[in-house]
This record gives structure tokens, C-alpha cells and sequence, in this order.
């Protein structure tokens, strides 16, 4: 089921200029971690604003949970969690009468505030500094904090618009095991991010955009064999790999074998590239049949695509 559907989105900011967001298509299943990339200026920005009601298109459809987003505004809002790339926070209240502060904003009744605050802390790390001002946190401290604000209501759908920007390294893998953890408690996500490496570990659909326009949008997984219908491995051995690479160009499942180059092996054993055919279990079966075969192999793992070279494929950098 898709609990975020898109229909012919279209916003253009001034009349005979290239629109922002061009026709844009797509759909989000219930549980998905949505990555939404593009190039700078491709349109991400204004199509999340758009999602998370903060901006009329033009035309087109876009509807959460069932809801149409023109006609049933406020059913929307009581769906979706946002969380920009930056909170404007309240300094100096403590940090869980921000919390109880904005439950009161959307209606949450008080006997239940308190121990929803204690399991939203609980959830973001920030438990311990529950009675400090938000003042005093640092910046990935107030961005959790952000998240734990964005969920006060109980969304279905997290909209979350560069949410690490700005945070050290730590504090960025402190964020993807939030959203880790709220898509185990059913939530769906959707987010954009220029740091793509970082998608890798979370994302389980991406849509790619460029020039307001989808070029590419569903499982990660999908996109990959689409851009990609043959697998390809990289086999280290102990010794030489001349005789190795004779033997498997050879074999019947076989597309291609090169030599990987020695400054791509960082001064390790010799290796080859392999490209072959069929699925994952013809990957397994190559391996079994070079050990019986005798090869001395070391290291054997199939390429993945990142969503970074998914990206680099599929979009020119062309900004309009």
C-alpha cells in the first residue's frame, strides 16, 4: 500500500521559467525508507515542501495516507512528521517542556504527555538531558531533539529534508539509527540527502530527480539490475591469476574477465574482475567451482551499485 502518492506534481516560481517540479510521478509503500536525490536545484526542496503542506503546487495530486492534500488539508497534517534541515527551537525552555509544549499544540491530552516526552527521549538519546535547556545541547543534540518534536503527534509519514546537514560524523550515524528504529515501529520515511554513502545503509526505495523531473524511482535493488543486468565479482587469489582468468573466460556463464589493476589494490594479492550471467545463485556457483578447480582464492564478493553511483549514472548535473 502506498502511504505517500504523488500524481502530475507541478510548481513553477516565475511565469515562462523552467518549472521547478515538472510533472513529477512516484509512490511510497508503508514502511519504506525513501531516498529522494537529485543534483542542486533538481527540485527535491520544493517537492518536500510541497509534501509536507508548507507549498501550493500548481497542479497535480498528491495524497498521504488516502488523504488529498488540497481538499483534506488538515486530515494531511495529523500524518506527517517534518523535520527540516534545521529546527527553530526555543532556547530557553528545558528540553522536555519543548516536547510537552508542542504535544499541547497538537492536541495530545496532558495525562498522556509526560510519558510520551520519557519514551520520545528515550528513543532520541537525549534522556539524560531532559531537564536541561535546549540552549545548551549541541547541534546533533537539537537535531534529534527536532526528531523527537516531529513525532510528538504519532505520524505514519516522516518527511525529513537534509536532516543531517551540518552534523559531525558521529551525530550522522546517531541519526540513521533513528530512522533505523522508526521504520522497525512501522513508520515511513522519506528523505533527502546530499551525503549519498549515507543513504546507502538505510534506504530501501530511492527516487532520483533531476530537473524536476523522475529519471528513476522503486526498490534500490530494482534500480541496480535495471542499470546493471549482469553481475560482476571481484576475485583475489594467493599467487598468480593467470591461469585463473584462462580458466574462467572459458566458462559458459563467463561475459568477461580483466585484470584489476595493482593501484586499485591498494598493494594486495592479484584479483580479477568477473562478469557473468544469471543471478545469485550462478554467483555461488563460480565460487564453487573455482575451489574445486584448485584456484587459490582469498577475498570473493559481488559489486553493489551505491545509491551514489545509481545517481552518477543516471543524472547529468544539468541545472536549469
Amino acid at each position: 500500500m502506498a502511504i505517500l502518492d504523488v500524481q502530475d506534481l507541478r510548481k513553477t516560481y516565475r511565469k515562462g521559467k523552467h518549472p521547478a517540479v515538472d510533472h513529477l510521478t512516484f509512490a511510497v509503500e508503508e514502511g519504506a525508507i525513501y531516498a529522494f536525490v537529485g543534483p542542486n536545484g533538481a527540485g527535491k526542496t520544493t517537492t518536500i515542501r510541497i509534501i509536507a503542506t508548507l507549498l501550493r503546487p500548481d497542479s497535480g495530486i498528491v495524497r498521504v495516507g488516502g488523504y488529498r492534500m488540497d481538499t483534506e488539508r488538515r486530515d494531511v497534517r495529523r500524518l506527517i512528521g517534518f523535520i527540516p534541515d534545521e529546527f527553530g527551537l526555543y532556547g530557553e525552555m528545558l528540553v522536555h517542556e519543548y516536547l510537552e509544549f508542542f504535544a499541547g499544540c497538537y492536541g495530545v491530552v496532558s495525562e498522556k504527555r509526560a510519558p510520551m516526552v520519557a519514551d520520545l527521549l528515550e528513543l532520541v538519546g537525549l534522556a539524560h538531558r531532559r531537564d536541561d535547556a535546549v540552549q545548551t545541547l549541541s547541534r546533533g543534540m537539537r537535531q534529534r531533539l527536532g526528531v523527537a518534536r516531529a513525532l510528538v503527534h504519532d505520524p505514519v509519514l516522516i518527511v525529513a529534508d537534509e536532516p543531517a546537514a551540518g552534523l559531525d560524523p558521529r551525530a550522522r550515524v546517531e541519526l540513521r539509527e533513528i530512522f533505523r528504529a522508526l521504520q522497525e515501529m512501522g513508520k515511513t520515511i522519506f528523505l533527502s540527502s546530499h551525503v549519498l554513502r549515507e543513504l546507502d545503509d538505510v534506504a530501501t526505495h530511492a527516487g532520483i530527480i533531476e530537473q524536476g523531473r523522475l529519471v528513476a524511482s522503486g526498490p534500490v535493488d530494482e534500480i541496480r539490475a535495471r542499470l546493471r543486468p549482469h553481475r560482476r565479482v571481484r576475485v583475489a587469489f594467493h599467487g598468480p591469476a593467470d591461469d585463473a582468468q584462462a580458466w574462467l573466460a572459458g566458462r559458459p556463464q563467463v561475459l568477461g574477465v580483466e585484470m584489476v589493476p595493482p593501484g586499485n589494490r591498494n598493494g594486495g594479492p592479484p584479483a580479477l574482475w568477473v562478469t557473468l550471467s544469471g543471478d545469485e545463485e550462478s554467483v555461488v556457483q563460480l565460487l564453487a567451482e573455482l575451489v574445486t578447480a584448485g584456484f587459490p582464492v582469498l577475498a570473493y564478493a559481488e559489486e553493489q551499485d551505491t545509491l551514489e553511483s545509481l545517481f552518477l549514472s543516471l543524472t547529468q548535473g544539468v541545472v536549469t
